[in-house]
Formats: structure tokens, C-alpha cells, sequence
């Protein structure tokens, strides 16, 4: 019987899938954002996979006069340095780790399942990702950074501390600064962690170099001979 998660719709690259992918929208957003990405992925030499696009919750955002709006956690700072809201981080943590475990409880092994986000998704899906008890087959954040970094060496788990991360980010980004994806870089391998790192001449978004470099990171970390 699988558990009661979050509000999300799914894509299958095939009718038995063997690993998962889930994907964590941005601020503001919804999981339909990225429902189009599927197609575009060149999935050849990976396993049957299930996209899962799970729906934030609305909450009201600081940085957006409090207005209501799906989100993973509250914003307060637009530097994204300071104030983060740990409570809403947290929370949200939790609903994360139980989409996790719903695919586990449907017979994807976590070695099997990538965690990915954009924007504040990939904030959340480092932070979740790195602090989660199970193995995951990797980590994607594009156009993100590292929530918390200074709570990261205490809080992280062993599962992960070998689990390959991509990370990717637009080096026109206003949104989130393209210092802010290095410094979360920078920390990440210094703590040991295997970051690869892609930029590229775009603004806040995803773009097919982008893409082709993600469905390549897939091709690796969910092989079909797995």
C-alpha cells in the first residue's frame, strides 16, 4: 500500500519503470512546469524510469509582499544568504523524504531514484538529498543553491556522501545569482561530494544544452544494465 504524499502527476518513459526521477518545481510554480522536459530528455541506455512532478504547498512568501503561492519554504532575503526560514526548509524536508519512501514502498530501490529540482526545487533537493538515510542514484539542482550549507556538515548522512550531483545554472541568472550556485559548489566539494558543474549563457531557465547534459547525467546514474 503506498503512503499519502504530496499532490503530483507522473510520466513513464514505460509501462514497468525500474527507477524514478522526481522533479521539484520553483518557486511560484507548479509540478506541471516540467512535465514537457520528458520528451526532450534523450533517455536511451537508462532504465524504464517514473517522472514524479509533485505540487508545493501555498504559503505566503515573504519576498512577494506575503502574497499566497506554491512554495517549498518562505523566502525573506532576496540575497538568499540569511533568513532562511529552517521551519518551512524542514517541513517540507519531510514531505520530500515521503515521496522518497512512496517510490521505495512501489518497488523503485533508492539506488535507483534521482532527486532533482530547479530554482527553490534544487535548493530543496540538495538540502533533502544529502541528509537523506537511503542511497539515492543522484542529485540535480539547476539554477539552485544550498539552503542551510553551515547546518550541512553536522545534519548530512554517509548514504549519500558519495552520490554524484549535477548542477547546472545560467550565468545571467538575476534570480539566483550565479555566486550563489558556485558558493554551494565550493561547499559541497569541500565536504567531499562529487559536483558536476555546467553553466551556460542563459538567464533563469533551462535550456537544450542544458537538457542534453542532464540526459546524460541520467544515461549514467541510471544505466539500464543496473
Amino acid at each position: 500500500m503506498t503512503t499519502k504524499t504530496l499532490p503530483r502527476f507522473e510520466l513513464e518513459s514505460a509501462p514497468r519503470p525500474t527507477a524514478s526521477v522526481i522533479m521539484l518545481h520553483g518557486l511560484g510554480a507548479s509540478g506541471h512546469d516540467f512535465a514537457s522536459l520528458v520528451p526532450e530528455l534523450d533517455l536511451h541506455g537508462c532504465q524504464d524510469i517514473r517522472f514524479v512532478f509533485p505540487h508545493a504547498p501555498k504559503m505566503a512568501v515573504s519576498i512577494n509582499a506575503g502574497y499566497v503561492m506554491p512554495a517549498w519554504y518562505d523566502i525573506r532575503d532576496e540575497d538568499l544568504t540569511s533568513g532562511h526560514d529552517a521551519a518551512g526548509i524542514q517541513n517540507s524536508e519531510l514531505a520530500i523524504a515521503a515521496l522518497i519512501r512512496n517510490e521505495m514502498d512501489r518497488g523503485i530501490a533508492s539506488e535507483n531514484i534521482v532527486l532533482a529540482g530547479f530554482s527553490q526545487g534544487a535548493a530543496m533537493a540538495l538540502h533533502t538529498g544529502l541528509r537523506l538515510a537511503s542511497p539515492l542514484a543522484g542529485i540535480v539542482a539547476l539554477s539552485g543553491y544550498l539552503p542551510l550549507a553551515e547546518r550541512l556538515p553536522l545534519e548530512r548522512n554517509h548514504a549519500n556522501a558519495s552520490t554524484p550531483i549535477f548542477m547546472a545554472h545560467g550565468l545571467q541568472d538575476t534570480v539566483v545569482i550565479p555566486e550563489r550556485g558556485e558558493t554551494s559548489r565550493d561547499a559541497l566539494q569541500s565536504l567531499g561530494y562529487t559536483v558536476e558543474w555546467k553553466a551556460y549563457a542563459t538567464e533563469h531557465n533551462v535550456i537544450p544544452e542544458e537538457v542534453d547534459d542532464l540526459a546524460k547525467f541520467l544515461q549514467r546514474v541510471l544505466p539500464a544494465s543496473r
